[in-house]
């Protein structure tokens, strides 16, 4: 268990987040001290007041617990939310305080030196798809072939050199993927960055969630066309089954890891019928909680653990 002195771990999610609260419980068990905050807090319930010293020296309080900023040994950052601002101001007051608010509580958050899963900075880099790609690519990870693109006569001529039904999905907002008919490109592909692949033959797809330097890889087995196109348009036709992962998956993984500074990572991966791993993409602050409750891997315990040991694997 952990001394009393051991520093708190810092929680930054939204009040209705259930995958933070299975950490937070697991936690708790440990006898690890939380203190469990939202941005939107900010300014009008959360208080901050850092001094700078040597580091920030100070305190979030919310009215009933309070953190000591010199005294933190891990943050987790799950799903915050915007700051919320009194009612009644002004669009560029609102705007003002917005951005005051973003500098000042998230600069100094960021800024503390200790543990992190993930550092928003770091998970901003690994959210963009397109440097996932080079970098999964130049690791060896093989993703399918990609094209970014708004000139629907670039998106038609990609097509045309692949032999293989062309899909679509979002570089931003999760949506689901779809498969498209390149005759179709139009003028509306002017409108925005798109993103086109090669469709890929699959046996099945692998969530492998990554904790520090524990592994979690599950098969997900679609029971649907729907699942079999994009396994998030229908979870009720899904099977789910443990597996292991090969040891050059392994380590170009860890290296992709090292690359972004990342702590944590949910990445998708197709097995084609061959047997060979492809990357599809990484999700820095991804959903586990139900691939937990569905299989039973132990990933709210190993987050926990890592947060109470404050510090990365070694």
């Amino acid at each position: 268990m952990t001394e009393p002195n051991g520093g708190s771990v810092l929680v930054l999610t939204n009040q209705l987040d259930s995958t933070a609260d299975l950490v937070v419980s697991r936690l708790n068990d440990r006898g690890v001290p939380v203190f469990r905050c939202d941005a939107a807090e900010f300014p009008q319930e959360l208080m901050l007041s850092a001094t700078l010293e040597d580091g920030w020296s100070g305190a979030l309080d919310n009215g009933l617990r309070r953190l000591d900023l010199s005294n933190v040994r891990a943050v987790y950052y799950r799903r915050p939310e915007e700051f919320r601002l009194p009612d009644g101001m002004s669009e560029a007051g609102r705007q003002f305080a917005a951005a005051q608010s973003r500098a000042g509580f998230l600069g100094v958050v960021a800024s503390l030196p200790c543990l992190w899963i993930n550092h928003p900075a770091r998970d901003q880099q690994a959210n963009y798809k397109p440097w996932q790609l080079r970098i999964a690519q130049g690791l060896g990870l093989n993703p399918p072939r990609t094209i970014i693109t708004n000139d629907p006569a670039a998106g038609r001529n990609f097509a045309a050199g692949i032999d293989a039904p062309i899909i679509t999905k979002s570089l931003g907002a999760p949506v689901d993927t779809v498969i498209v008919d390149p005759a179709e490109f139009d003028d509306s592909v002017r409108l925005c960055a798109h993103l086109f692949q090669e469709w890929m033959d699959k046996a099945h797809e692998v969530r492998l969630t990554v904790v520090g330097s524990r592994f979690f890889a599950v098969e997900i087995h679609a029971g649907s066309d729907a699942a079999r196109v994009d396994w998030r348009a229908d979870y009720k036709s899904l099977t789910y089954k443990p597996t292991a992962v090969p040891g050059d998956v392994r380590e170009r993984v860890n290296a992709f890891m090292h690359h972004f500074g990342l702590t944590f990572g949910a990445f998708d991966f197709i097995v084609t019928p061959e047997g060979a791993w492809r990357f599809l993409e990484v999700n820095p602050n991804g959903q586990w909680h139900w691939i937990e409750q569905e299989t039973g891997v132990p990933i709210a315990r190993s987050i926990a653990e890592l947060l109470e040991k404050g510090r990365a694997d070694d």
